[in-house]
């Protein structure tokens, strides 16, 4: 079987991160609006922009971090690489260069979703209707990934889309932990408290984990718990240890399976990677430094990313994707 087209195999990890990363910041968007409207969370919206790390490009066109203010930035403004509308048409253009490799139902599926997503006006982001639009957006995402699940080739394609969806999944946690756990409440005032308690629960809730958590885990919800269920645990499918070991199973295959050795640099970084996080307990690596470990997290992903394209879609190839370079023009 001849190996994947390298602008291929840069378009298949980049719809996978874009389609995960759009259902992320709706559960995100979604359950900050609940918690807000409850007065059970702190900083409100400005976490949404700290997470997404937007401070300058936020605060360069908005005076304050307002539920409309952030909200249109992140969903609506297409002049925000990182709003829902971007986002979704980046996922759309990088499906049309696919269009010889995924199904006729994905690519229906998706034109379906970006034209109800380019057709949002300022009524459908009223916070009336906020908590409605996000539900319908997570489930497009999830219908998005169904449908790539159930016909999608088992082939380097298919594996280039996991590494996608994993590395998306990993980068999105560990910036989900880091902005609860040293800027929601950096004080360490209210630590046990009505407040961080429901902080906590908006963690879980904006990871998909608040049910599963709650299934594994007796007791209260406290830090070290939640910290460590969304780092550690294996049988949760967002967890930090979870999408590493997807993502390395990934690497492997395709140079063992395909002969591609080229990826042997990223494979290392990812061994490394789930061996550091393995061989500490949660309690070591909050008493060491949750943020420097996670930060750490954030750099080396960042570097598999790029050992993954440098290996497979280097910078010198004549031919690229369409408006995009190696990062696609998004962190």
């Amino acid at each position: 079987m001849p190996n994947l087209l390298s602008r291929y195999a840069e378009c298949t990890i980049w719809l996978a991160r874009y389609m995960e990363r759009i259902e992320n910041l709706a559960r995100l968007i979604d359950v900050t609006e609940t918690f807000v409207r409850t007065r059970s969370t702190a900083t409100g919206w400005l976490s949404i922009v700290q997470i997404n790390a937007d401070e300058e490009r936020f605060f360069a066109r908005h005076d304050t971090a307002s539920e409309q203010n952030v909200v249109d930035f992140y969903v609506t403004d297409r002049e925000n690489p990182n709003s829902i509308a971007s986002i979704a048409h980046a996922a759309r253009e990088n499906a049309r260069a696919l269009r010889p490799l995924i199904s006729t139902e994905m690519w229906t599926q998706l034109n379906i979703f970006t034209n109800s997503i380019r057709a949002l006006g300022p009524s459908d982001i009223r916070s009336s209707n906020l908590s409605g639009l996000c539900a319908r957006l997570k489930q497009d995402c999830q219908t998005h990934h169904g449908i790539t699940e159930g016909t999608f080739y088992r082939d380097q394609a298919w594996l280039f889309y996991l590494m996608g969806r994993t590395l998306e999944r990993s980068d999105q946690i560990t910036r989900l932990i880091d902005i609860k756990y040293h800027t929601l409440l950096p004080s360490g005032t209210g630590v046990g408290s009505e407040v961080d308690i429901g902080q906590w629960s908006a963690v879980l809730r904006a990871a998909a984990a608040y049910h599963a958590f709650r299934r594994t885990a007796s007791g209260e919800i406290t830090p070290g718990r939640v910290v460590g269920f969304l780092l550690k645990n294996d049988g949760f499918p967002r967890a930090l240890s979870t999408s590493l070991r997807q993502l390395h199973w990934a690497v492997g295959h395709l140079r063992t399976d395909y002969g591609l050795k080229n990826g042997y640099a990223a494979a290392e970084r990812i061994e490394e990677l789930r061996a550091t996080l393995a061989e500490q307990t949660v309690q070591d690596i909050i008493l060491r430094g949750l943020h420097e470990f996670l930060d750490w997290v954030q750099r080396e992903l960042r570097l598999v990313q790029g050992e993954i394209a440098q290996a497979f879609w280097p910078p010198t190839m004549p031919e690229a994707p369409p408006e995009q370079d190696q990062s696609q023009g998004q962190s």
